[in-house]
């Protein structure tokens, strides 16, 4: 027995992802009733509860918990569960077509009162009518049209040419489109994969297409941003000082509605564009052969997806722009509005250092008048000891006495002061 390292935990669970979602083994004749539900988080969970109710209430095994996808054979009919990130489906599957296929849907099976507690908001709901060749029509497309009259089909052979597929997509006034897949030779594994491609291309399709109203809800918006960015842009040549911290807070205000307006809207234009390239694939998954007279299902839907898809892709590139825009402007307002600061900053400084040269100046003349009268009251009391010395007995003149201390004392006054000044420099 050959040992191995320990798996990786997940190494399992990745391994059967590939393996997800299997398609049902059809064959014909056998009726189909598809709904895709818009779901959120909530109403997907319910989803889970109501399928784990009707296994219960049929004595069936519900899906385990946790589980993402669920198929089971109830009797009257089959049922196919899948949960997916923004929609839940279920497929209801029912063997044999009866005289007129689309009279006696499969849904038609289902427990009315389990149908009408189903959380979410149908999204899509397709009848599928899957029929062997019929000996008493001239071709497919004789079935096809019988089958819809009055309406433009659109059509083609698919897998190759071993089954042909037809739709009008019209929603009748029961809530249902209708599909109509003629077997000619495929395989159970083949029809239920081309069935499962056929609704996932219609349930793709809407999908995609829940982002072209907010595009074209959010295109004048972007317009009215787009003419403010470039008034603002245009008033930074001529903006004077005063003006700049108001044309920079009309751009803050102006970039914050542009992010929390991306912010809104991105993930519901990225899920469009993931959807739109899951249209192309199960397209050419389809392997269309044309039908003379008939738009195929690839032309079909790139007629009516491609426009919407690209209106979608125009204004999310215009909002990148925008934002691109606004933070280049931003910026170069940020960096005037700096460089005027620093100006003013630097003038005000100018203006400190005046005062302060002015301070210095009189502060040297009060000095001054200082040194002037402490040399005064200082020779006056060098005058009073002259005086007092003489009526001692002494032989001086006070006055030329006190006219010669006065340099001395003027001298070391300002000798003092400078060593003062010294000092406190040097501190």
């Amino acid at each position: 027995m050959i040992t191995l390292p320990a798996n990786h935990p997940q190494r399992i669970q990745l391994n059967d992802e590939a393996h997800a979602r299997p398609p049902e083994l059809l064959v014909a004749p056998v009726r189909l009733s598809y709904l895709a539900l818009f779901s959120d988080i909530a109403a997907r969970e319910g989803g889970f509860g109501a399928v784990c109710a009707l296994a219960e209430r049929y004595g069936i095994a519900p899906p385990p918990k946790g589980a993402n996808h669920y198929s089971a054979d109830l009797g009257p009919f089959r049922i196919k569960w899948e949960r997916h990130t923004e929609f839940v489906r279920y497929k209801f599957i029912v063997a044999g077509a009866g005289p007129v296929p689309f009279d006696e849907p499969a849904i038609a099976a289902v427990p009315a009162d389990w149908l009408a507690r189903l959380p979410g908001q149908v999204m899509v709901a397709t009848h599928v009518a899957m029929l062997p060749p019929d000996p008493d029509e001239a071709s497919p497309l004789a079935t096809a049209r019988r089958l819809f009259p009055g309406n433009v089909l659109v059509g083609s052979g698919v897998s190759s040419g071993a089954a042909a597929a037809f739709a009008d997509f019209r929603v009748r006034p029961d809530g249902f489109s209708r599909l109509l897949l003629q077997d000619r030779n495929l395989t159970p594994a083949q029809a239920g994969r081309v069935v499962q491609r056929l609704m996932e291309i219609d349930t793709y399709r809407i999908m995609a297409l829940l982002a072209l109203p907010v595009a074209q809800a959010l295109a004048p918006e972007i317009a009215r941003c787009e003419r403010e960015v470039a008034e603002i842009t245009a008033a930074m040549v001529t903006a004077r000082d005063p003006d700049e911290p108001v044309l920079l807070e009309r751009l803050t205000r102006l970039a914050a509605e542009i992010d929390s307006r991306q912010a809104d809207n991105l993930f519901r234009f990225s899920a469009a564009f993931a959807y739109d390239g899951l249209v192309q694939r199960r397209i050419q998954e389809l392997r269309e052969v044309r039908i003379p007279g008939l738009q195929t299902f690839q032309e079909f839907t790139e007629r009516r997806l491609a426009p919407a898809i690209n209106t979608c892709r125009s204004v999310a590139g215009r909002q990148e722009e925008l934002s691109r825009r606004v933070a280049r402007a931003t910026q170069l307002l940020a960096t005037r509005v700096s460089v005027t600061r620093e100006r003013q900053n630097q003038s005000v400084l100018e203006a400190m250092n005046r005062r302060v040269r002015l301070q210095l100046r009189l502060q040297s003349t009060v000095e001054g008048l200082s040194i002037a009268a402490v040399t005064y009251y200082i020779v006056g009391l060098v005058g009073y000891a002259a005086k007092a010395f003489k009526a001692a007995g002494g032989h001086i003149d006070p006055e030329i006495t006190m006219g010669l201390s006065i340099p001395v004392v003027a001298g070391l006054m300002a000798l003092g002061l400078r060593k003062m000044r010294q000092a406190v420099a040097h501190e």
